[in-house]
Order: structure tokens, then sequence, then C-alpha cells
């Protein structure tokens, strides 16, 4: 019996085991005697221009070799001017391998250039930037700075928003409802603009090598699920955790947010970081003012159980205090394809969360989620966030 249980079982392995062989001896038929059947057109190379920085003296370019085939650079220009240029490591570079052009030039503060870069057979490649401005260096005073920024945008607006808890506490079920509802609206809305802004960077940036439509959506719903999985792990275990289930709804839907914050910390430390100084005020005014709707998204499942300010300030830090690292990240190592990844996992974190804070509506007592009181809080989110978004 024991015998015919293991030859069962080696069978099983076995039988899993065979497709993955014929597939490696396919790939293995492709890519080497069969490499003639795919031998078809004439590959072309392509090149990213990921980032410029301006230093002293010198433009340093940032490029990846995001086409089929290994690229080799021969020379850079400025607004169509050749320049004499340094490549780190080497020219030569193989696919998604990246490479810095040292271009030694006197540039102007706040004049736009075209930075071209072109390869051997001639292919020209270029990014336009709108206004030179110095590339941040790690210090501590823009350390300091960017602190100071984020604490500004996250920290406070999440704090005063959580101020509105007292209120909450007081009001009876359905109008509990309604800003239950009210947070999953404004949340919703943070999710879809994480979403577009993923997008944007994808388009304006990477390279179509990268499947950035694919590639934001894979890392979206591989956020969902993580997260999905370690709430409802946490909720199923709040009691021998010692914390109350709003506390557990409380911490997951602060750590969504700080997700989210740390997109925008990004967009802000870009924006600085370029020299874009209109634009980044303009970002860090309507960030503030948007982000005071976050700390009721928190609030509102908190006003059930019992008020722990400790506890309450440790959410609206864990929510918050993201926007700082962000606006650290975007100011000195800004990259498009992390920007993409960050915001994509901002807006899983996000929409987990509206699917907690469902169930938890459910579990109040109200079955049906298509009352007067949710689809109005619902609505009402959303123009709430519509309406501060207009200032960014």
């Amino acid at each position: 019996m024991e015998t015919n249980k293991k030859t069962s079982r080696n069978k099983m392995i076995v039988s899993g085991i065979v497709p993955f062989i014929f597939i490696i001896l396919m790939m293995a038929y492709i890519f080497g005697p069969g490499a003639d059947l795919l031998d078809l057109g004439v590959p072309l190379p392509e090149i990213t221009i990921e980032k410029v920085d301006f230093v002293k003296s010198e433009i340093h370019v940032t490029v990846r070799n995001t086409g089929p085939i290994p690229v080799q650079i021969s020379m850079a220009d400025v607004n169509d001017r050749i320049q004499p240029a340094a490549i780190e490591p080497d020219k030569f570079l193989e696919r998604y391998e990246t490479a810095l052009v040292r271009i030694p030039f006197e540039w102007n503060e706040a004049e736009p250039y075209i930075i071209g870069l072109t390869t051997d057979d001639g292919v020209r490649f270029e990014k336009q930037i709108n206004a030179a401005a110095t590339a941040l260096q790690p210090n501590i005073e823009f350390v300091a700075f960017f602190a100071i920024i984020g604490t500004y945008v996250g920290v406070i607006p999440v704090m005063i928003g959580l101020l509105w808890l007292p209120f909450i506490k007081k009001i009876s079920k359905s109008k509990y409802h309604f800003f239950l509802a009210l947070t999953t609206g404004l949340l919703l809305f943070l999710g879809i603009d994480s979403v577009k802004e993923a997008f944007d960077v994808s388009s304006e940036n990477l390279s179509g090598s990268f499947n950035g439509e694919l590639l934001i959506a894979t890392t979206l719903v591989l956020s969902f699920l993580g997260l999905y999985y370690a709430s409802e792990k946490l909720t199923g275990k709040a009691d021998s955790l010692k914390i109350s289930k709003p506390v557990a709804i409380g911490l997951m839907i602060a750590i969504g947010i700080g997700l989210h914050n740390f997109g925008e910390g990004l967009a802000i430390g870009a924006a600085i970081g370029l020299g874009s100084i209109a634009f980044s005020t303009f970002l860090i005014i309507g960030f503030a003012l948007h982000n005071t709707t976050e700390g009721l998204a928190i609030a509102a499942p908190l006003s059930r159980g019992k008020l722990m300010v400790g506890k309450l300030i440790m959410l609206g830090m864990i929510a918050g205090v993201p926007a700082i690292f962000g606006g650290w990240v975007g100011g000195f190592a800004y990259s498009p394809f992390s920007a993409v990844i960050f915001l994509s996992i901002g807006a899983g974190a996000i929409f987990q969360v509206i699917v907690i804070i469902l169930k938890w509506i459910r579990e109040e007592g109200e079955k049906n989620l298509s009352s007067a009181s949710v689809v109005s809080g619902f609505a009402i989110g959303m123009l709430i966030m519509y309406a501060t978004s207009i200032l960014i």
C-alpha cells in the first residue's frame, strides 16, 4: 500500500514537470537552431533618455537601451550642435543596459535645451528640457527642506483631517454609514488618480518595450492581492493581537493612503528637482488641501471604537510620513520606472482598502449598499476630491 502511494506521488510529480521540459526544449530550439524562423525584417535600435541632470559646466544624461538589439552611442548634441561627450561605463549598451553620458557644456539657468543622442547607425533620439536647473545634491539643507515640505503636504493635513473624529463619534448610524461611504468615494478618487499618474509617467518617459500599461496593471493587481491578504489576516486576528477591528481597518486605510502619499512626494520632489518652481508650488498647495480629506478616511472606521489618541497619531503618521520619503526619492534619485511601480502599488493598496470599507459597512448593518446614505456619501466623496484636485 505504501509503495503504491509513493509510485502515485512520483507519477504526479513527473506529470507536472514534463510540460516544463517541452517548453524549455521549444525555447532552446527557437533561440538556437531555429533562430532563422524569427529572422524577419530589420530590427531597429531604440534608446530611452530617462534623466537629464544639469551640474556645474556639464550635462549628465542617463540613457537606457530599450530596443531589441545591442546599440552603440556614437555622438551627443545639444540644441542640434554636436558636443564632445564621455560615456560611462562605455558606449556599447546591451538590451536594458544603462549608461551615463557626460557632456561638457556651459548651460544657463532656466533656458530650454534639446539633448540628442545618435547611435552608430545614424538614428537620433532626443529629449526636450523646458528649463535647465541645477541638479539637487543630497545634503543636510535639501534633506531638511524635503522633510519640511513632506510634513506640510502629508503629515499636517492628515492630522487636521483626524480632528473630525469627535464629530463622527456622535452622529447616528445612518449618518455614520454616510461618512464611511464618503470615505470610500475619497479613496476611489485617489486610486484612479494614482493610476492616471502612472499612465502619464509611463507614456512620457518609458519606452514601449517596458509594456507600461501591462506593468501598471500587473503591479496594481499584485499590490491589491498582497495587501488584501494581509488585511484579512490582520482583521481576522485582531482579538489575538489585542487590537480592535476598527483600529485594524484604520491601519490598513493608513497604509494605503501612505503608499499613495509616497507617490505624491515623488511628484513634488521631481518637480523641484527639475526646477519647475511654479508647478511644484501648485503641487504643494493642492496636495496639502487635498490630503485633509484623507484624515477623514482614517477617522471614519475608528469612530466606532474607543478613542485612543496615541494610536490615532500613529495612524496619521503612517499615512502622512511617506510623503517625506517620496520627496527625498523624487528630488535626489528620480526614476520614471520606479515612479510607475510606486504609483501602481499605491493604487492597488487604495483599491483593497475600498473593499475592506464596503465589507465593514455591510457588517455594520447596511446590507443594501444602494441606500440613500451610502450612494450620496460615495458621490459626495468623489465630488470633494475632484473639487480639491482642481487646485493641483
